[in-house]
């Protein structure tokens, strides 16, 4: 598609989950836009420069009275990429009509988009209606697990050929980095530097320093470092 120019992606789940689940879990950007984020990064193919997010509660009341970015069930997220590329994020922890998962990315030569998986192939057509005849799947094991084979498979390659695994440390470090961002700026109403959660350059928050690692891994769930 030539260079990515804009990045678009929703994520929406057929069902908001339990109070357990969402409390002390760090909130929507750590345990459900995180993906996204780490997806975004990977479609552009470049480093996150910053966020601006903004969170809201409209489907699940209960967790209105959690602190921080836990008390959101819908929230939407801009990433600010080099050269003013741009990704915008939309995620929502229900959507009545199935697990929506789409996505799409604009380039100087394309432009290239998924659309949400259903059981089966079959559309029904009549004088009241046209369209799928199933609602998209409903759950992430079904919709997803031709890709968890995928990641399987290349793990196990991994360790066979003893080479590196495609997905490092330093993506999962980056795109919590980029939740933590996304966090702050609900919370401040401002743009937000991914370089203030973590410098990307700097050697001491790679995995290879486990005690700065874990640091930034714990900071992650609860408390934002200095």
């Amino acid at each position: 598609i030539g260079t990515p120019v804009q990045v678009k992606l929703t994520s929406r789940d057929p069902a908001p989950p339990p109070l357990k689940y969402v409390k002390g879990g760090g909130g929507i950007f750590k345990d459900m836009a995180i993906h996204d984020l780490d997806m975004s990064r990977f479609l552009m193919g470049a480093e996150p420069e910053e966020v601006f997010a903004i969170g809201s509660c409209h489907i699940d009341k209960s967790i209105e009275t959690l602190e921080g970015p836990e008390a959101f069930d819908t929230a939407t997220v801009v990433v600010k990429y080099p050269e003013g590329r741009t990704a915008m994020i939309d995620v929502c922890r229900q959507a009545t009509y199935g697990y929506d998962q789409r996505a799409e990315a604009l380039g100087t030569k394309a432009m290239v988009m998924t659309d949400n998986m259903y059981p089966n192939t079959a559309r029904t057509f009549t004088a009241e209606y046209v369209g799928m005849a199933d609602l998209p799947y409903d759950f992430f094991m079904s919709r997803y697990i031709e890709a968890y084979e995928a990641e399987t498979l290349a793990f196990i390659e991994a360790i066979k050929a003893q080479k590196d695994a495609p997905i490092t440390g330093e993506d999962g470090i980056v795109a919590l980095a980029m939740a933590i961002a996304c966090g702050i700026s609900a919370e401040e109403r401002r743009w937000v530097k991914v370089s203030e959660v973590l410098n990307a350059s700097a050697p001491e928050a790679s995995p290879s320093n486990g005690k700065s690692f874990m640091k930034l891994v714990k900071s992650g769930f609860g408390l934002r470092e200095a």
